[in-house]
């Protein structure tokens, strides 16, 4: 059986599974009408299909990308389907201004806010090209200004947010839910700047969650740890890729058994609203998560084998 089938079959059951967590996780959907929610990187993927979520559920949103044009489309179609109010803030998060920004105008538009959701990715010196650009073993292409930069949009950001946020979070026991992958917890080649940041996001936001459970404070913090997702960009990345490789990979098959964007979007809200620790999604996020408590030689091999690009 081809992995394409074996793949299929896998999100098949995966669907089934998570529909039996859903049922028994106590998520209200009620409990989202009204809430106030701050997501970054809406302008496509992820971030804009939560942002469409949460307003069929009837929350009042404040999404952030670069690209405005972009984000008042956004904010139209939530508005039509459901939303409260819908607002944005044209910016780059790798910026300090703009993240001070983004929380002050959440401060100003809703007074409170009970979720913020901590979503985009990418750099200041490039797109998905540059990005595409990058999939070599770091010995082949060190290049220190593009790891610095993404370190500060995907890292330093999330961290400046977040404390930036904590003072509106105290007030109504807000939620933090960080968006993060099964790169957090594994190695994998290629991805040397991405899966640094995925660890230093599961470092930094598993301290905040345990310092402010010794204070006391009634704030969640939710790691979204994916799974490959069908996104616009993720499918530009693999393309890309399948196209510079001249030996064949599973590049294609991966992207077919890739998690449907909609159902990712559902899975990290009820999370979020139900105060998890993690979210792992689609269901072969966790074993893979889990490949460093195996010996280091079936590490080594599902690492360099199974898992490789």
């Amino acid at each position: 059986m081809s992995r394409l089938v074996w793949g299929s079959l896998g999100v098949l059951l995966g669907a089934v599974g998570l529909g039996v967590y859903w049922s028994r996780d106590g998520f209200d959907p009620e409990s989202i009408r009204g809430a106030t929610v701050v997501i970054t990187g809406c302008s496509t993927g992820i971030g804009e299909e939560m942002a469409y979520q949460y307003a069929r559920l009837g929350a009042k949103i404040l999404i952030t990308a670069r690209r405005e044009n972009r984000l008042k489309e956004v904010v139209a179609k939530a508005m039509s389907l459901g939303a409260q109010e819908a607002h944005y803030v044209a910016g780059d998060m790798g910026k300090a201004e703009d993240c001070e920004r983004t929380i002050q105008t959440a401060r100003e538009k809703f007074g409170r806010l009970d979720y913020l959701v901590l979503n985009h990715v990418g750099s200041s010196l490039g797109s998905v090209s540059k990005l595409a650009e990058n999939l070599k073993f770091w010995e082949d292409n060190p290049d220190m200004d593009f790891f610095v930069d993404f370190l500060n949009v995907n890292l330093i950001s999330y961290v400046r947010l977040a404390s930036l946020a904590l003072p509106l979070l105290k007030e109504g026991g807000g939620h933090i839910v960080v968006m993060s992958s099964f790169g957090g917890r594994i190695p994998t080649m290629y991805f040397s700047y991405g899966n640094t940041v995925k660890f230093a996001l599961d470092g930094f936001f598993s301290c905040l969650r345990a310092e402010l459970k010794k204070a006391d404070r009634n704030v969640s913090v939710t790691i979204a740890m994916l799974g490959l997702v069908h996104t616009p960009n993720v499918e530009a990345v693999m393309k890309v890729s399948i196209q510079k490789r001249e030996e064949k990979t599973g590049d294609e098959a991966a992207l077919a058994m890739a998690a449907p964007l909609d159902q990712t979007a559902q899975a990290v809200i009820r999370g979020g609203a139900t105060r998890a620790r993690e979210i792992y999604y689609p269901f072969y996020s966790w074993p893979i998560s889990n490949i460093r408590r195996l010996p280091a030689f079936l590490e080594d091999y599902l690492v360099l084998n199974v898992l490789a690009p």
